[in-house]
């Protein structure tokens, strides 16, 4: 079993920045991969970024150069950096892990105002 609680969303302005938090708990050990979803009104869930416990990250080309994921092992958190916000950045953000199942946190809300 795995638990996820995501927490540092918020309202910003265009060309701001927002650090999002990951916390998990249970089997984290066992969990190599961690990503960022997110999902907008009215469209598809996006992965936004992963991180391996090795530390190897993945982006969506439609983050790249302006949002950083890391993890720390030691506490068992991700941090997701969100920098040079844009309104499309607007979404509800989504912890998620896979363990012979999916885990998904609750969500956090993430708007950008133009």
């Amino acid at each position: 079993q795995v638990q996820l609680v995501e927490s540092g969303g918020g309202l910003v302005q265009a060309g701001g920045s927002l650090r999002l938090a990951c916390a998990a708990s249970g089997s984290t050990f066992r969990i190599d991969t961690i990503d960022w979803f997110r999902q907008a009104p009215g469209k598809q869930h996006e992965l936004v970024a992963s991180v391996t416990r090795g530390g190897l990250t993945n982006y969506a080309d439609s983050v790249k150069g302006r949002f950083t994921i890391s993890r720390d092992n030691a506490k068992n958190t991700v941090s997701l950096q969100m920098n040079s916000l844009e309104p499309e950045d607007t979404a509800d953000y989504y912890c998620h892990a896979y363990l012979r199942r999916d885990y998904w946190g609750q969500g956090t809300q993430v708007t950008v105002s133009s």
